[in-house]
């Protein structure tokens, strides 16, 4: 299928599919990209989706950044989750270490200088994962963030030159949980510590009631997205 093609059938399946179940868009999506991929960072959405995965097609590659700062529990869930679905999850590293991040940029990149950190730790390990692909699922859904709420089910990610699956796009914060609760769903036991939004260690904090449920993210600064998203 050339670009063209692709971008045809892309803009038709966007609205195809606006109104299907996110199981129908896994399967059109490993139906019609069988060189596809999904990003799990172990969150809420991913493990949902993991487990939506695992039901339709098993053999699908599922990947997740490992940028060295992730909670325990991160850990744990992933452990967890291999146990309990036997699959592998691919670990997908940045070129340096911490140690040698600290060495070239100085002590806790993460504060001086965050955006240059997630590129270093997560945009540039993304980008070298996703050229083997021709097409990847996300967790992402709009009403996490302003720069979502406009993203389609079925789009062509510019950034990154593949397709890009959102299944759960149309989702809130309550069809999330419905399902991990009706499908017994392991989950980053972090969720139940006022964490509704996890990234890396040193960029997450609690989320206290009546504020934002990304306000924990990079808190203090005005970056709200790690640049995985467009």
């Amino acid at each position: 299928m050339n670009l063209f093609e692709k971008e045809a059938l892309i803009t038709q399946k966007a609205v195809e599919l606006e109104d299907a179940t996110p199981q129908e868009i896994i399967k059109f999506a490993v139906e019609t990209f069988p060189n596809i991929t999904f990003a799990c960072s172990f969150g809420a959405e991913d493990v949902v989706l993991v487990d939506m995965l695992q039901k339709i097609s098993p053999n699908t590659d599922v990947f997740y950044l490992d940028t060295d700062f992730h909670f325990r529990e991160t850990y744990e869930t992933r452990d967890r989750m291999k146990e309990l679905y036997g699959m592998n999850f691919v670990e997908v590293k940045p070129e340096i270490t911490p140690e040698q991040q600290a060495e070239q940029f100085g002590e806790e990149l993460w504060k001086s200088d965050a955006n240059q950190c997630c590129s270093i730790r997560k945009v540039q390990p993304l980008t070298k994962i996703l050229s083997k692909y021709e097409a990847w699922i996300t967790g992402i859904r709009r009403d996490q963030a302003p720069t979502r709420a406009n993203s389609k089910k079925v789009e062509y990610d510019t950034k990154f030159g593949l397709v890009k699956f959102n299944p759960i796009a149309g989702w809130t914060t309550e069809d999330v949980w419905n399902y991990i609760r009706t499908n017994n769903v392991y989950y980053n036991p972090l969720h139940d510590n006022n964490y509704p939004s996890i990234g890396c260690e040193h960029c997450t904090r609690q989320v206290m009631p009546g504020e934002d449920p990304r306000a924990g993210r990079w808190s203090g600064q005005e970056k709200t997205e790690c640049g995985l998203h467009k």
